[in-house]
């Protein structure tokens, strides 16, 4: 590969079959918009000049990237934006960044609507000598619609006719253009200076310039992506989904290539990044978003969404949490249907059960909060037992307070903890209280009225409709 690489994505076109107001490129595959894989993946070639020619959804390109931040992996740094106004064809979206190609070595173009393209298949593209062309081709059953491979009698590339373009002899052909290239970037302005739109689209055709390579005696060398699915674009919604399974598959083997138990490999979501310690365990129809890492013997079970999260070794995760930003500590058991929110950090051996929700709190080892209670903006202590039915109420209308609840305390169910208050060390709250103030360590505090029995005391009249027997 040449030391000088610019490498051009281009991500300019409408995507009017995708019949939506987002542009094509920015639609997500596995919770990330197409043109941030290919981007990515174009970085990991190290290349001199990153450049993206964008038009169709005006600014909406550059500003998705920038609203990751400069320090993002897919931030907008060392990119440079190329606006295409008018979509004249590939040829003309080319032409488009000529003033910013660096003129040695060579240039590789990209599709921003391709995301499933890997590092390995491009590298094995950009395995050519100086001045020669490199183009990735496959050969399909059904190739209606692509430009086909045209070679000749020695079986050397000689060009590239489009679909609508080409006769019967050569629709007949089975090997066809991806579109990705590798060219030399000097030969290339040349090339790019002479093209012409008299085709059947009236439009600048970037594979016209195999022809003129051919021309100039250059060698056309080709080669096959590793595998088939690297070169599926989407134009709609349907392929798009196509592309998710696609894409999920591959992550769900992988997984399994390091050990990690999959029920049943087709229904899991990977948006994102998913690292596994061993034997782990994960049931059906989860779903991992931004960055997610399990330790060592953690368990997974059904339908459960895990965003931004680490679970430490040995935890139990039951059916139906919801868990995000959050830190889950060793040997810890979570749910079923338990929601543990952003700022939320548990110790080790902590137990959260079913219809339970947490929010910015931070529980100590050995704690349990096991039924129908919301914990928000709440420090626990050690061995604390929170029953069921329990509220922190942390906001009075205006702001956040802070509910601490210290060490061997023991809460009582229905109880609801006006925040700002603390609850002592070993300190017991009578179930059915509420407490407005500082409940001392080591005592009983309860606030409960005498219960009174108010005789003759009658409902009122209700409109029942009785069965007839």
């Amino acid at each position: 590969m040449q030391t000088e690489l610019n490498i051009v994505i281009l991500a300019a076109g409408k995507g009017t079959r995708m019949v939506s107001d987002l542009p094509k490129v920015l639609h997500p595959l596995a919770g990330k918009p197409l043109l941030f894989h290919v981007v990515d993946t174009a970085r990991k070639l190290n290349p001199s000049r990153l450049l993206v020619v964008y038009g169709h959804g005006g600014d909406a390109l550059p500003n998705a990237f920038a609203q990751r931040g400069p320090t993002s992996p897919h931030g907008s740094k060392e990119i440079i934006w190329v606006q295409q106004e008018q979509q004249l064809g590939t040829g003309h979206a080319l032409q488009q960044t000529l003033p910013d190609l660096n003129e040695n070595g060579f240039t590789l173009v990209l599709f921003g609507d391709v995301p499933l393209i890997s590092e390995e298949t491009l590298r094995a593209l950009l395995n050519i000598k100086p001045g020669e062309v490199g183009l990735l081709t496959v050969t399909l059953p059904d190739p209606a619609g692509y430009g086909r491979i045209v070679r000749d009698a020695q079986g050397r590339v000689k060009a590239i006719v489009e679909h609508k373009d080409a006769s019967d002899a050569e629709r007949a052909i089975l090997e066809i253009n991806t579109g990705i290239m590798a060219l030399p970037t000097r030969e290339l302005k040349q090339w790019l200076a002479t093209l012409r739109n008299d085709n059947a689209q009236g439009e600048y055709y970037l594979t016209d310039v195999v022809a003129l390579a051919v021309k100039d005696g250059k060698t056309v060398s080709t080669c096959h992506p590793c595998r088939q699915s690297e070169v599926l674009g989407v134009n709609g919604a349907a392929q798009l989904a196509q592309l998710e399974r696609l894409y999920q598959h591959e992550i769900a083997a992988s997984l399994m290539e390091q050990g990690v138990r999959l029920t049943d490999p087709a229904r899991i979501d990977v948006r994102g990044e998913l690292t596994c310690g061993r034997d782990v365990a994960i049931d059906a129809n989860c779903i991992f978003e931004g960055r997610v890492d399990l330790g060592d013997n953690v368990t997974v079970g059904a339908n459960c969404i895990l965003r931004d999260v680490s679970v430490a070794t040995g935890t139990r995760i039951a059916p139906f949490s919801l868990i995000e930003q959050a830190q889950i500590g060793a040997d810890g058991r979570i749910g079923p249907f338990a929601r543990i929110r952003p700022g939320t950090v548990l110790a080790a051996e902590v137990h959260i059960g079913n219809f339970v929700e947490l929010k910015n709190s931070q529980v100590d080892c050995g704690s349990k909060i096991n039924h129908l209670s919301y914990v928000g903006d709440t420090t626990v202590g050690k061995n604390v037992n929170i029953g069921a039915g329990t509220i922190t109420c942390n906001y009075d209308g205006v702001n956040k307070h802070r509910t601490v609840i210290e060490d061997d305390a023991f809460v009582g169910s229905d109880t609801q903890l006006v925040a700002p208050v603390t609850v002592g060390r070993g300190a017991t709250i009578g179930a059915g209280s509420t407490i407005t103030k500082d409940a001392p360590a080591d005592e009983l505090t309860l606030s409960r009225s005498a219960q009174v029995t108010v005789k003759g005391w009658k409902q009122r009249a209700r409109n029942i409709k009785r069965r007839r027997g």
